[in-house]
């Protein structure tokens, strides 16, 4: 059940980051949740560091965190993904 609500989490936090950036982003969807999981990961590693990753009630700080990692992740990952593709098509 882990590794379903991983995946679930990493869509949600894919799509909610694609849609906060500006501009069209042309990673797959199967892309974006995986970066959505890598956020989620990251968000919740800065959270222990921070202590506030298990508080009582919601944890909006580590949503939080989760959130802006996977921002960055989904921009820069889609960055690299559209100079890989045009990498590709160009040879």
């Amino acid at each position: 059940m882990g590794w379903l609500w991983a995946i679930i989490v990493g869509l949600v936090l894919g799509l909610i980051a694609k849609a906060l950036i500006p501009g069209k982003q042309h990673s797959p969807l199967w892309l974006t949740t995986l970066f959505g999981m890598a956020g989620a990961a990251a968000g919740n590693w800065m959270a222990m560091g921070l202590g506030i990753d298990e508080t009582r009630g919601i944890d909006w700080g580590r949503h939080a965190l989760q959130l802006g990692a996977a921002i960055v992740i989904v921009l820069l990952g889609d960055m690299a993904y559209t100079a890989a593709r045009r990498n590709k098509q160009r040879v």
